[in-house]
């Protein structure tokens, strides 16, 4: 018999060779019809997976991100064979599972595959999966796998296989298909009910640009067609908004091939709208016992030698810039911590001094190759909302669930109400990846859980996703169209103090190493409003928006009156344009609400009369007539009620 351990925590007995799907039999005939996937003891493994020793076991369905892996993983195997079967003469490469879907790199032989190939590649997908084909695993020896890729030609294959270990490579079998694979798959391709193939778009083998391009299949499915055609419905909804399609219709920011890719340039609006968001948190920062500073948008490249950035991200910063001194290096600034660690060590601190947090609005530098770049989310210049505190080891708990609460308050205030944090620690089996010695690395890995269990938040590990100097907590927001975006971070790092040589004065008169934490809230300014962008559809927050309100005037007769509106609203620091154009009131109302105005005053003869603006809201809704005053108060309780200031 063999003890198996669920999670949650409960320990049952089985016979030795139980598979999987036996341990969701037993739980439940729901559980057995749903269940796709599972690990045991941490690895995938297939649900018929003979189990001979006592381990722990998790089971997944479609609804987990596990799952999902591996029924897209399997589904790329569908499309495999069914390009395989249409096209004789196409050599296969890799095809992995992605975070929506699947996509699979296939050397079409000189053949151009276009979008009118793909419903016979779906219909012959559907006809593979009806025939409910087990997925089957197997061991094969390195000579023999070489061979079978020989005698079919495909140099690709055979050049992954010479990189692997005699002994570890496997294949998986399903109807006549056949494929270099280390496993993870569902039951059979029976549960695949719905498929689409989203894009055809050209790709390098390994991603280099010296290689052969290939032909990438991109594709998606679900066990039920309802899925899918939610999925898509939601992907029009998505397009629509796309951040970049509404930067351009509200104005906020463009970019331009003479100043360089991936270099944004923000508008006017734009531009008001960072400032916004940039006081926001200063405020709250400084309530919270920051300090701002500034440094320099390069740095000599012994910094960041030092730092260890050169290291691990040299090869993705730009060149070295040369000075006409011959020994001098300076590098685009990459992060901002090298600068703050020098701050900090400008000054001889004492235990009494600590904590310090410095803040900055830093922007710094990547290269991101152009073909990764997309709009404000992927740019080779963003803007950090960054800060740095050294403090105590003593006061680190107390200091880091601090910043859970700032992080907290952020995403309140700007309606990021469904979020996820994520503790990300060390890959214990990669330590080439990391810096600094075990021990610092198990009391700052230590303290974020710590935190996150004190500050209840709901949260996960993930190994192998810390940060090469230390582990971080990183926040998973779900936005308005359910999708997934990491924003806001905070990490602890015994490291650089270490490598900057950082000290304070303890109360014992000796000197000690200051603990440090990054943290950033907005992660980069860009990004974080390109996802704003998206959730909110452009409707801000109204105390966001760039343009609060508009006086439409009926005709040119009441113009100074709507000047007149407009200059009250100002004196209440209400965000106010004005309307006075020879155009019709509706294509007046269609534009305004086109522009993402929260509010609409309207203003002719009656009103002028009254005194009295006519108010109607963004969306349609007429709320009446109202004084400048009263529109004024209704306004400032809004505002009011959806931020509130932050208490440290």
């Amino acid at each position: 018999m063999i003890k198996i351990t669920l999670p949650d925590g409960s320990i049952k007995e089985f016979d030795k060779g139980a598979t999987p799907m036996d341990v969701a039999m037993s739980i439940s005939h729901g559980l057995a019809r749903n269940v796709i996937s599972a690990k045991f003891n941490g690895i995938k493994v297939e649900t018929k997976t003979p189990l001979n020793e006592d381990g722990s076991l998790v089971l997944y369905t479609f609804n987990d991100d596990e799952g999902k892996e591996a029924f897209w993983h399997s589904s790329s195997h569908v499309m495999a064979q069914a390009v395989e079967e249409l096209f004789p003469e196409a050599k296969l490469t890799i095809g992995p599972a992605i975070d929506n879907g699947f996509y699979y790199d296939i050397d079409f032989a000189g053949r151009s595959i276009t979008e009118a190939d793909i419903p016979a590649i779906e219909k012959k997908m559907i006809e593979i999966a009806r025939g409910k084909h087990e997925f089957e695993m197997r061991s094969v020896s390195k000579a023999d796998a070489l061979q079978l890729y020989k005698d079919q030609d495909n140099s690709f294959k055979v050049e992954l296989i010479e990189n692997l270990t005699d002994g570890e490579i496997t294949f998986c079998d399903h109807d006549t298909f056949t494929d270099l694979c280390r496993g993870g798959h569902i039951p059979n391709t029976g549960i695949i009910k719905a498929v689409k193939i989203m894009s055809i778009a050209g790709a390098y083998w390994r991603g280099d640009e010296k290689n052969p391009q290939l032909t990438r299949l991109y594709g998606i499915s679900f066990p039920k067609q309802k899925d899918l055609t939610e999925y898509l419905e939601l992907l029009e909804e998505a397009k629509k908004r796309d951040h970049r399609k509404l930067g351009k219709e509200l104005q906020l920011f463009t970019f331009s091939q003479r100043v360089g890719q991936g270099l944004p340039l923000w508008l006017p609006k734009g531009a008001a709208l960072r400032e916004r968001l940039e006081n926001f948190l200063k405020a709250a920062q400084k309530k919270a016992g920051y300090e701002m500073v500034v440094t320099p948008h390069i740095g000599s490249k012994e910094l960041y030698v030092t730092s260890g950035h050169y290291e691990k991200y040299g090869a993705d910063s730009f060149q070295p810039i040369k000075t006409p001194a011959d020994d001098e290096e300076f590098l685009l600034k990459p992060m901002n911590c090298p600068h703050h660690c020098e701050i900090y060590k400008s000054i001889q601190w004492s235990y009494r001094d600590l904590p310090k947090r410095f803040a900055e609005f830093g922007t710094v530098y990547r290269y991101e190759q152009s073909g990764e770049l997309h709009g404000l989310t992927r740019v080779r210049g963003f803007t950090q909302d960054d800060a740095h505190i050294f403090c105590t080891p003593d006061q680190l708990d107390q200091e880091f669930m601090d910043v859970i609460d700032l992080v907290l308050y952020v995403f309140g205030s700007l309606g990021f109400e469904n979020f996820t944090a994520q503790v990300s620690i060390r890959d214990p089996k990669k330590p080439e990846k990391y810096i600094g010695d075990l021990e610092n690395w198990d009391k700052a890995e230590n303290a974020i859980l710590r935190a996150a269990k004190a500050k209840g938040l709901n949260y996960v590990v993930e190994e192998g996703e810390a940060a090469f100097y230390g582990p971080k907590l990183d926040f998973m927001v779900k936005d308005a169209l359910g999708r997934s975006w990491q924003l806001g971070t905070i990490q602890v790092d015994y490291n650089l103090p270490e490598r900057f040589d950082l000290w304070y004065k303890g109360a014992d008169n000796e000197s000690h190493r200051p603990v440090m934490i990054h943290r950033a809230p907005f992660g980069s300014m860009e990004r974080f409003i390109a996802i704003l962008l998206e959730h909110t559809g452009g409707n801000f927050p109204l105390w966001l928006m760039p343009e609060q309100c508009t006086v439409l005037s009926l005709s040119e007769k009441y113009e100074n009156y709507a000047k007149k509106i407009a200059d009250t609203l100002e004196n209440h620091e209400i965000r106010t344009t004005v309307d006075n154009r020879a155009e019709t009131m509706g294509k007046k109302i269609r534009e305004a609400e086109m522009a993402k105005l929260p509010y609409m005053l309207i203003v002719g003869e009656q009103e002028e009369k009254d005194g009295t603006i006519s108010v109607r809201k963004h969306g349609g809704d007429d709320l009446g007539t109202m004084t400048a005053e009263q529109f004024a108060a209704m306004i400032q309780k809004e505002v009011s009620d959806s931020i509130k200031t932050f208490e440290n």
